[in-house]
């Protein structure tokens, strides 16, 4: 039974404003829906904002993972590092192409892959083709380590990017840390298009097989055909590609959302400063922050609960009854039934993993939030713990 009688705080909301519903109906009344203009604009200035070379807008993170894994050649046979603590949809993507992710353990501090427990994978097969770091949370992994593997043992950086946005590492944005980036704008995430997701990469050729095949394997930019004043109706299909390409009405959407993604970043920055100056010297374990010159996205606001018996089920629940939403990042991929069984993993086979999932809780950590909401949050979880203290 809830004990306030207050508004309920969800978990995440999207903070949509006047100047993003103008943009999405000024593309309406334009007549033009799909890929076009809007969605090359949005491209050059993301390719801007990371400082990268090519910015490839397409319908969702698990697109870009997707067609940047197929661009590099991931097939049969072949095997991808990762971490376990993601959503299912980093390893899922490479068996789309009939590969085989493989997990190391993540770092008990900052939650990201560990590079010592990647090179221990490494080392126990030759077939690896590709290193697929997340940048939990919006914390940058530790890009020098995983890329001193990743020469050594000769394989291709994905950058996972969803929560990191903005994110950098040694002064260098996430997407352009690796051979490609790939980027989630879905509701909840720090730049918001409803749906959609951004490929970032310095590399060509990637580009331009990736350019090709989000949109069926045609060889010429779809927009062209149809824009051109002059007859060109002729297009050639040179691969079985997807249909992965971004609308826009969406990319008028993250335009105008890039244009304040700084300003949204330091709402969620001051949000995570407060949580942390009132959680300290509580029984809990607060989320890491990013290392002097780094750039924390704060795309989630993770707690691990402390003690042997850490009853976050309970606690999520009466957070809830207060009226604030809460939520788990992440099931480890291990233990889910898919790749359980097809890989007869076990929970103990990454045990900082599950002893993370076992703890965790991520609390509100969005731009739309009151400075009520978040006295509401962090009040919430200290009478909680006070609460648990008690019995």
């Amino acid at each position: 039974m809830r004990l306030e009688t207050q508004k309920f705080i969800p978990f995440a909301a999207p903070d949509i404003g006047d100047a993003e519903i103008a943009a999405v109906v000024e593309c309406l009344r334009s007549g033009w829906l799909t890929t076009g203009l809007k969605t090359k604009e949005f491209e050059r200035l993301f390719a801007e904002f990371v400082g990268v070379k090519h910015a490839l807008a397409v319908n969702s993170c698990t697109a870009a993972l997707h067609l940047a894994l197929e661009a590099y050649g991931v097939g049969p046979g072949d095997k991808v590092l990762t971490t376990p603590f993601t959503f299912t949809a980093t390893a899922e993507t490479v068996r789309y192409l009939g590969a085989d992710p493989v997990f190391a353990d993540i770092d008990p501090h900052t939650m990201n892959i560990d590079p010592v427990s990647a090179e221990r994978v490494l080392q126990s097969d030759v077939n690896f083709k590709a290193l697929l770091p997340v940048h939990y949370a919006g914390l940058p992994c530790d890009m020098n380590a995983l890329g001193g593997l990743a020469e050594k043992y000769d394989l291709k950086v994905i950058e996972d990017a969803a929560h990191a946005l903005p994110c950098s590492y040694k002064g260098r944005a996430a997407g352009s840390l690796g051979d490609v980036g790939a980027f989630s704008f879905y509701a909840t995430k720090t730049l918001c298009t409803g749906e959609g997701g951004m490929v970032t990469t310095d590399d060509d050729s990637i580009a331009e097989r990736i350019r090709t095949m989000r949109l069926h394997g045609i060889s010429r930019d779809v927009f062209d055909r149809y824009q051109s004043e002059k007859p060109s109706w002729y297009y050639e299909v040179v691969a079985p590609g997807f249909k992965y390409n971004m609308p826009d009405t969406a990319a008028a959407m993250g335009i105008e959302q890039l244009s304040r993604a700084k300003l949204l970043r330091e709402r969620r920055q001051s949000i995570a400063d407060y949580y942390n100056s009132q959680f300290s010297g509580l029984p809990i374990d607060l989320p890491p922050a990013a290392a002097t010159g780094d750039e924390h996205a704060w795309h989630l606001y993770v707690i691990r609960l402390q003690g042997i018996n850490p009853r976050r089920d309970e606690f999520i629940q009466a957070l809830a009854d207060r009226g604030v939403g809460a939520s788990v990042h992440f099931i480890p991929l291990h233990v889910q039934p898919y790749w359980r069984e097809r890989y007869q993993l076990k929970p103990d086979d990454f045990p900082v993993a599950y002893d993370v999932y076992r703890r965790c809780v991520s609390l509100p950590i969005y731009t739309k939030m009151s400075d009520a909401d978040v006295e509401r949050v962090a009040d919430s979880v200290k009478l909680v713990l006070a609460s648990f203290e008690q019995n």
